[in-house]
């Protein structure tokens, strides 16, 4: 019997109703249909203080770092929505990479990752989208190719937060197979 591979998700955005959190709520349970277990969090629930060395000497790692350490390091991927301010990605997922890099050991290394995003612009995220990649694989991690970037976001879902746009929704379900596939073969869940 295969094991399912574990996967944490969660955005970059803090706002209630973002459009990024839509869109990984969909990515979500396109992973959980293709075979993954998913532990959605959200970031609201592990604030921590902006990264800074003083006080990282002075006070160690916050407690909240260290909950969000142990989270990455009880799964075998990651599925993160990647909000874009100004072309880049938030200040909140850049501050929550960074103190999730500083405990003794790198919890991303070995780690696969898929990124979506979603913005009511044109490009829809793309940028941050390209930079998020970046960063998780300098952090060690192996990103799953491809890209699931939603433009005119505010216009993709209807009321219920049910995605309407059709290209999206097989950009999500084709994102979704290779994480969960990558992630059985790196991690060893899969069946023989």
């Amino acid at each position: 019997m295969a094991t399912s591979p574990l996967i944490l998700a969660f955005s970059g955005s803090a706002r209630r109703d973002s459009l990024n959190k839509k869109l990984l709520a969909v990515a979500v349970a396109s992973v959980r249909e293709t075979g993954g277990t998913v532990t959605l969090i959200d970031l609201n629930d592990y604030a921590l203080p902006l990264y800074h060395g003083d006080l990282e000497d002075a006070e160690g790692l916050p407690a909240n770092a260290a909950k969000l350490i142990d989270l990455i390091q009880q799964h075998h991927g990651l599925l993160i929505a990647s909000p874009e301010y100004n072309s880049m990605i938030t200040p909140l997922l850049k501050n929550t990479l960074d103190w999730c890099t500083r405990g003794d050991e790198n919890p991303f290394t070995g780690k696969t990752a898929a990124v979506v995003s979603a913005s009511p612009g044109a490009f829809g995220g793309v940028r941050s989208l390209k930079l998020a990649q970046q960063l998780l694989l300098h952090l060690g991690c192996q990103v799953v190719p491809g890209q699931t970037v939603l433009p005119h976001a505010d216009k993709a879902f209807d009321a219920n937060g049910v995605l309407t746009e059709v290209h999206a929704q097989k950009s999500v379900r084709t994102l979704a197979v290779a994480l969960v596939e990558t992630t059985r073969k790196l991690a060893g869940t899969a069946t023989a």
